[in-house]
């Protein structure tokens, strides 16, 4: 049984982890994870290298046993060149070269991809997706990014900005995502929910109607989860909401399957915790917008690594090297 030992890097706005892997012919087995907080940049750096040595110290593992470091961290960044630049939350990364200063470190290849990228190789490699060639990736969390995998390989673009669907208008109006009125981001992503969800109670609050889930009109107390949950229980209002979300999914990801004609669409978080709420519908669009021809080969699914997503991310990146 061929067996790498491989190094995950998480790189967060508030949090990094370092992950130790076992890649044993295509299963990857999580072995140990140290966590600590992100601080100015030299000082994550350190406590980057840090992490890794304590991890490989207590595994009783050297940097030669390595196979790989995959680094997975928020965007934009150049991978080809494994440079970090500049992401809105890591002030102060300005074109940081952490491909180059771990590989210096421990002596071994090391490669960066955006979260979305490293999820889309997780679910791709070891999740959902395992044994496809044309497979699309969504996020679907705070907010709606995308990896590709397109003919069996990652498809990263020209700069590393392919694959922001949430990009994508989707009408002239509508919750804001991505810095644009009515994207896909808008309508699909957990701040774009509770957008959603904000606009609609306003209005039955100013005609004097009361609404369960936001107790004294605290406007600021609503989530996604907390629509999610009314929903179930049977609320019209917060159905209403998860339907105009899952309405718009379909919308989305008909331009997806037109375009890129995939087998399989994962799609994780929100999604993956509130199928029931928005597959059906979803579905529905699908049928009257997609090409009849590229939907009846693309099935949609849920994220199968769920919460654990982000332990596999940076350790698929190192796999994939």
């Amino acid at each position: 049984m061929d067996t790498r030992t491989l190094v995950g890097v998480d790189i967060g706005g508030t949090k990094c982890a370092v992950t130790l892997g076992l890649d044993c012919s295509g299963d990857l087995q999580i072995k140990d994870k140290l966590a600590f907080p992100t601080t100015d940049v030299d000082g994550t750096i350190d406590g980057i290298k840090d992490g890794i040595h304590k991890v490989l110290d207590r595994n009783s593992l050297s940097p030669k046993d390595i196979a790989a470091i995959g680094i997975s961290c928020g965007g934009p960044l150049d991978s080809s060149k494994g440079v970090i630049m500049s992401p809105p939350n890591l002030p102060g990364w300005d074109n940081i070269h952490i491909t180059g200063i771990l590989e210096e470190e421990f002596g071994v290849k090391a490669a960066v991809h955006n979260d979305a990228n490293a999820c889309a190789l997780a679910e791709w490699k070891f999740g959902a997706g395992k044994g496809t060639r044309n497979m699309v990736f969504l996020t679907f969390g705070t907010g709606l990014g995308a990896g590709l995998i397109i003919d069996g390989k990652l498809f990263a673009g020209t700069n590393d900005n392919a694959g922001e669907l949430g990009h994508i208008r989707l009408e002239s109006f509508g919750p804001v995502g991505y810095g644009k009125a009515g994207s896909f981001e808008g309508f699909c992503s957990g701040s774009g929910i509770a957008q959603l969800a904000v606009s609609m109670v306003k209005e039955k609050l100013q005609m004097g109607q009361k609404v369960d889930w936001c107790p004294d009109g605290d406007l600021g107390s609503i989530t996604a989860r907390t629509v999610a949950e009314a929903a179930r229980n049977g609320d019209t209002l917060a159905k209403e909401v998860y339907s105009t979300s899952a309405k718009y999914l379909g919308k989305g990801l008909s331009i997806v399957i037109d375009i890129l004609n995939p087998e399989l669409i994962v799609i994780g978080s929100i999604y993956a915790r509130n199928e029931d709420l928005l597959k059906p519908l979803m579905e529905e669009i699908l049928s009257k917008e997609a090409l009849p021809l590229a939907n009846k080969v693309c099935r949609v699914v849920p994220a199968a690594l769920g919460e654990s997503i982000g332990d596999f991310a940076a350790l698929s990146v190192a796999a994939n090297i």
